[in-house]
């Protein structure tokens, strides 16, 4: 093998192990939030959660989007929920404008915390305010 394919083979293998070994920092969000929520970028999905699926909808028009989604946790206090979000959301530029109520430049995010079954569920609706 030529000098200059080990120097070239040498490169893609550091390089191939440099992408590995990132991959876990660029592939976390806000802190403790690992997915988020299905076709909204900026909307985290609280650990021990899963969407609903078939639950929501999405509407994103010129004039701003309308999201409406669901997810269900069992044994999640109420209050580790509102904890998670009044932490998380300002990571992505939310301000909170009340309770579980965030606004962002022209959007209106507005959480719902209801129990059935065991179940704790969150209802996320953003809309234009």
């Amino acid at each position: 093998m030529s000098v200059w394919r080990r120097m070239l083979r040498r490169k893609c293998l550091c390089g191939a192990l440099a992408v590995l070994l990132a991959l876990p920092i660029l592939g976390r969000g806000p802190a403790g939030a690992s997915e988020f929520v299905a076709g909204i970028a900026d909307l985290p999905l609280m650990p021990g959660f899963r969407e609903l699926p078939g639950e929501g909808l999405l509407f994103d028009k010129p004039g701003g989007r309308i999201v409406e989604a669901y997810a269900e946790g069992e044994d999640q206090p109420r209050q580790r929920v509102m904890d998670f979000y009044n932490q998380t959301l300002p990571q992505l530029g939310w301000r909170r404008a009340g309770d579980l109520v965030f606004v962002r430049e022209a959007e209106e995010l507005k959480l719902t915390l209801s129990e059935e079954g065991g179940r704790l569920i969150i209802r996320f609706d953003i809309a234009p305010r």
